[in-house]
């Protein structure tokens, strides 16, 4: 076992994912968490006998996950009961609902059927993007501590794909699809990082193609088992998670991270610390004052984020026909797009996301039961939004839009259960900066190289590990910034990954 301790700040996805990886290598590794339960984002959430997961519902790249346990020598199917989605959701328009299929050639019937004229458009976009992700993958699987990063071998294969960077999510579709519906059903997907389709990279069109090429999948129990189950290897591999334990500051010699502070006085040396907290958060709050040079806060202040998320998580005392999956668009999409972008107030008819989990993991409530977990996106709290006096108002207007808009009419007579999560308590609660809680923005001037590095530049044996950090947000990627983070300090003190190391 290596002498080297690591302290890892924070139980989320990214923290846990380097934690196992490390801890399976022989690091001595002690996890923080300030939560009783593991996870942060991706952490349960309880109300009663109904259990939610707090964040993500979608998990895409399961492949990606499978290489997460490999690492640790260990298989995710043993310690977790993953079912693919079909159909993968219910799309819903003022003036048509669709279902699309887990299967190449049932989208395309669909398509035929519904969006003609936009026949053989979805071979040519998901072939097209299949060749791009080949090139894109290693890009992302790589570090970019260096401005010279650019000049590897993997990049100069992109370069044909670069203009997909510079061009919009919206406008790639595009080239393949002319109905504006279908378009749509094709770059929803930018909500998952936060941004508009319009603004989104067209770097980003891989994600509907890791939809429908690889699925969606769920895990019983809920997606937040994936971090009980990382924290399970943790411990298997004689590291240790104390939950509970909110870290209060780094500790600094000159400009050097020598351990932890807690809240509760204690100090812990470590000879390397990965941060998993939310990055903007940590920078303003985990540093000493003065540490940080100072355009660093000026830059963060400048920097845009995402968007935030009005949520409501729901304990009803009935069953509900409703695809796992589902998506309702407003019916100005683009005037709701620009309310919550750039306007910064609440639109009267929004976009949001329902997951009834129980048609697929009836567990999650009792017998005859459902959890419904209710997206709405909305402005981060740079729009001075008093939520403490929308809150309520906002409630009522999403509940109205559901029962006008789905066949759950007579939801508000079943709630039996409820918690509210507004953007205030995404940030005074969950120490997520601004409450955007998609991260940093993903546009071109935050990706790789511009993008915090997984091995933070300003102080050193101090590491990122999570959605702030390269190769951004959403499940797979943070999986992915774990990994980065574990293969570079298990490179810098000599230790062989299990499977393979990453330069």
């Amino acid at each position: 076992m290596s002498a080297k301790k690591i302290i890892v700040v924070g139980a989320g996805p990214g923290g846990l994912t380097a934690a196992m990886l490390l801890a399976s290598r022989g690091f001595r590794v002690t996890v923080f968490e300030k939560e009783k339960d593991v996870g942060g984002r991706n952490a349960p959430l309880r109300l009663g006998d109904y259990t939610f997961d707090t964040g993500p519902t979608f998990l895409m790249m399961k492949f990606l996950l499978d290489e997460m346990f490999e690492g640790a020598g260990r298989k995710s199917e043993d310690y977790l009961d993953f079912r693919r989605l079909d159909p993968l959701y219910t799309l819903s328009f003022f003036d048509l609902d669709i279902q699309l299929p887990s299967d190449r050639q049932r989208t395309e019937e669909i398509i035929r059927d519904k969006f003609p004229g936009n026949e053989g458009a979805l071979d040519r976009f998901l072939d097209d993007e299949e060749k791009a992700f080949k090139v894109f993958a290693p890009i992302l699987r790589k570090p970019y501590l260096y401005p010279w990063s650019y000049l590897r071998s993997e990049m100069l294969r992109a370069a044909p794909y670069l203009s997909h960077i510079r061009t919009s999510l919206f406008d790639i579709l595009g080239r393949y699809f002319k109905d504006e519906r279908l378009k749509l059903a094709f770059t929803f997907q930018s909500k998952y990082l936060g941004m508009s389709p319009t603004e989104c990279p067209g770097f980003f069109a891989i994600i509907p193609y890791l939809e429908h090429e690889h699925g969606i999948f769920h895990v019983i129990g809920g997606l937040n088992r994936i971090s009980e189950a990382m924290a399970k290897v943790v411990r298997e591999a004689g590291g240790e998670i104390q939950t509970g334990r909110p870290v209060k500051q780094l500790l600094l010699r000159d400009r050097a991270v020598t351990g932890v502070a807690l809240e509760d006085g204690e100090k812990i040396a470590a000879d390397e610390v990965v941060i998993n907290a939310d990055f903007a958060y940590s920078m303003t709050r985990l540093v000493p004052p003065g540490v940080l040079r100072r355009h660093a806060a000026e830059r963060l202040a400048r920097w845009p984020f995402s968007c935030s998320a009005f949520m409501l998580y729901l304990g009803v005392d009935k069953k509900y026909d409703l695809t796992h999956h589902s998506i309702y668009f407003a019916r100005d999409y683009w005037q709701n797009i620009d309310d919550i972008m750039e306007k910064g107030v609440l639109s009267d008819d929004m976009s949001f996301y329902i997951q009834n989990a129980g048609v697929t993991d009836p567990g999650l409530a009792p017998e005859g039961k459902s959890t419904i977990y209710v997206l709405v996106p909305v402005a981060n709290n740079r729009s001075g939004i008093n939520w403490e006096k929308e809150a309520p108002v906002y409630r009522e207007k999403v509940l109205g839009k559901i029962a006008e808009r789905t066949p759950m009419k007579d939801l508000i007579d079943h709630i039996e259960e409820e918690r509210v999560i507004t953007p205030r308590e995404w940030e005074d609660d969950y120490n997520v900066y601004i409450a955007a809680i998609f991260n940093l923005a993903h546009n071109f001037s935050q990706m790789l190289y511009l993008r915090p590095r997984n091995r933070f530049e300003e102080l050193k044996n101090c590491y990122l590990a999570g959605g702030g950090t390269h190769p951004g947000s959403g499940l797979p990627t943070i999986y992915e910034s774990g990994r980065i983070t574990a293969d570079l300090i298990s490179r810098k003190h000599g230790v062989r990954p299990v499977a393979g190391g990453r330069e």
